[in-house]
């Protein structure tokens, strides 16, 4: 394997990392202005 591909893969996987945490922040943060889906306060 060439270190352009390992170069390639190391990078989707920190990507991946990356997205993967912000997502979770996003998801399990509270929503300031959510009027669609919890309205229940």
């Amino acid at each position: 394997m060439s270190p352009f591909w390992i170069k390639v893969f190391l990078f989707i996987v920190i990507a991946h990392f990356v997205v993967g945490i912000g997502y979770l922040a996003y998801k399990l943060s509270p929503k300031k202005k959510d009027k669609k889906k919890s309205n229940k306060k």
